[in-house]
């Protein structure tokens, strides 16, 4: 069973040709007699078995014998049943509506086609052309196909083949012909399902880090979609959701009908099923190789770890959310620098009747730690991960929750509202703090001295090292907002979008020495209180640029006759 191509530029033809079962006369006028019969439908319904058979039916003959008269005016048909003693006949018709037809001898068992084509079309019948087509379309048929005497689909197709009888090379091999790239798949999925879809399908993951052009949320996917190795789109942009769009690969689905319109893909129920369960086939894939090969894992998730994040942003789905969240990888305050851990590993170490799991999103570990966020935490000796990357923040604030459990960042004020399962108590003893009226005159004070620039001042257990923070009801959609919007240049513009609240430690030395100096220096005081907000804001993430503070720090060390620190604030500003 084979099929030979042969193209005349000269002439103008592209002659096809089968040594298949070809056709009878009655068969010839049947079939191709009316247009977009389809004779292959017909020879199925007459088969017992057509679930086996239907898997060696391209497709259906009749609609796509007639589209070649867009492009020839003239197509003849030579065919010879396999019947015994059938002869051999002659087709042919230029497309009016009528045709020909007449015994003719020379004729091999199968059937010949041969397109004349127009003048205008006669670019078709250059060898290149076709081989390009046959090529992108009919890579991956069951029988060999000759171009001019030359095989064209010496690739086989892997995905349908048994997983045991691939070699590696094999995978590399084909992943370059589907990838269109010269690096080695650092992972590989084969899978294969009958149910609740027929599926058939191989994916890839690029040993090479992905670009910014591969980040674009504009590429779409680089999945292949066939049916019955038929290709149906090179680039299935709906067949896995936006955020695995770094996945390289083939998907067949019997399930797909050939003649499936490529613009009503997006809108098919059946592709949408398909996507859910390839989307959760490959998440299982990914969780699997973490607890097979963290440290290769944890590679893939320096690298990859975007889209997985992009994915949690995306989908409205909670319980996909979770899924995707499986995929996660953060430090921890309770294991080692360098060492990364899941939600699901986090939520197993929770102590009894605990519902939250708290992060903290800071630039690096060094700065995590000695976060005024984290004071409080450490000293209740409650873990929190550490969260590095920019967009951390807003994939976790979308994500809400885990397994039933609150994600809650240790900057948002938990002492109040429903988060008031974590009690802070103060560390210090009372004589080492200000008294209750101290304290109350003091925030006064504040309030008034700091005017639209919080909406509040309190004090706070929480801090033991630290003299202040800021808190603001949801801290990282605030940090988001400002970086997205670009607003809030002034303090009290950033004041009057975020409404924070300034949280001071009673029993630290700087707000001590604030109280005395309010009443005998109040110049003065005000310096020392405007350069605490200043460090509770960056501290806090809600100021990105420190210059225009310098000013107040000269002011304020020229206004300590005590103060000895000239030489720090000159590199500081340099």
């Amino acid at each position: 069973m084979e099929i030979h191509l042969q193209t005349d530029s000269e002439k103008g033809t592209i002659t096809i040709q089968d040594t298949g079962i070809g056709m009878t006369q009655e068969e010839l006028v049947s079939n191709l007699g009316t247009i977009a019969r389809s004779g292959s439908k017909a020879f199925l319904d007459a088969l017992q078995s057509q679930a086996e058979a239907s898997s060696k039916i391209i497709g259906q003959f009749g609609v796509g014998f007639y589209s070649a008269f867009m492009v020839a005016d003239k197509v003849e048909v030579y065919s010879q049943s396999a019947e015994s003693g059938s002869p051999g006949y002659h087709w042919s018709s230029d497309g009016s509506g009528m045709f020909e037809i007449a015994e003719a001898s020379g004729v091999r068992p199968g059937t010949k086609i041969i397109i004349h084509l127009k003048e205008e079309c006669k670019e078709f019948a250059n060898e290149d052309r076709v081989k390009n087509v046959v090529t992108k379309y009919s890579n991956f048929i069951s029988f060999p196909l000759f171009l001019n005497g030359r095989r064209l689909n010496t690739l086989q197709a892997l995905w349908m083949m048994d997983s045991k009888e691939i070699g590696e090379w094999q995978h590399e091999e084909f992943y370059r012909f589907i990838a269109q790239a010269y690096d080695k798949p650092r992972y590989t999925l084969h899978y294969k399902t009958d149910a609740p879809l027929n599926i058939r399908s191989i994916f890839y993951v690029p040993e090479m880090k992905p670009s910014m052009f591969d980040v674009s949320r504009e590429l779409g996917s680089s999945v292949a979609l066939y049916s019955r190795k038929i290709l149906i789109q090179t680039k299935a942009t709906d067949i896995l959701p936006k955020w695995l769009r770094f996945v390289r690969g083939v998907v067949d689905s019997e399930d797909i009908p050939l003649n499936l319109s490529r613009e009503l893909l997006q809108e098919s129920t059946l592709i949408r099923k398909l996507r859910d369960v390839l989307q959760k086939r490959l998440i299982k894939f990914f969780i699997d190789q973490s607890k097979k090969d963290p440290e290769k894992y944890a590679k893939f998730f320096e690298d990859y770890g975007l889209f997985m994040r992009e994915g949690i942003v995306t989908i409205a789905e909670q319980d996909v959310k979770e899924d995707i969240a499986k995929l996660l990888r953060y430090e921890s305050s309770a294991l080692p620098a360098g060492q990364l851990t899941s939600l699901t590993e986090y939520a197993s170490r929770m102590q009894a009747g605990s519902r939250n799991i708290y992060y903290l999103c800071a630039p690096n570990r060094h700065l995590a730690e000695h976060s005024p966020y984290f004071e409080a935490m450490k000293k209740k000796d409650m873990e929190v991960l550490f969260c590095y990357e920019q967009f951390d923040e807003l994939t976790l604030l979308h994500l809400r929750e885990f397994d039933k459990k609150k994600l809650i960042s240790v900057e948002t004020d938990i002492v109040v509202d429903h988060y008031k399962e974590e009690k802070f108590e103060e560390s210090r003893p009372a004589a080492e703090r200000l008294t209750e009226k101290e304290a109350e005159e003091l925030m006064a004070w504040m309030r008034n001295a700091l005017g639209s620039r919080v909406t509040n001042v309190k004090v706070t257990p929480r801090l033991d090292t630290h003299p202040a923070m800021i808190t603001v009801l949801e801290m990282g959609a605030a940090r988001h907002f400002l970086r997205m919007q670009q607003l809030a240049k002034t303090n009290e513009e950033r004041a009057q979008i975020l409404q924070p609240t300034l949280e001071i430690n009673t029993g630290h030395a700087l707000i001590k020495k604030l109280n005395q100096l309010r009443v005998s220096q109040p110049d003065l005081a005000q310096l020392l209180l405007d350069q605490i907000y200043e460090n509770a804001m960056i501290a806090a993430g809600l100021n990105d640029d420190p210059r225009p503070m310098l000013a107040d720090t000269r002011a304020l060390m020229k206004g300590n006759s005590d103060c000895t620190c000239s030489k720090r604030m000159e590199t500081i500003e340099s």
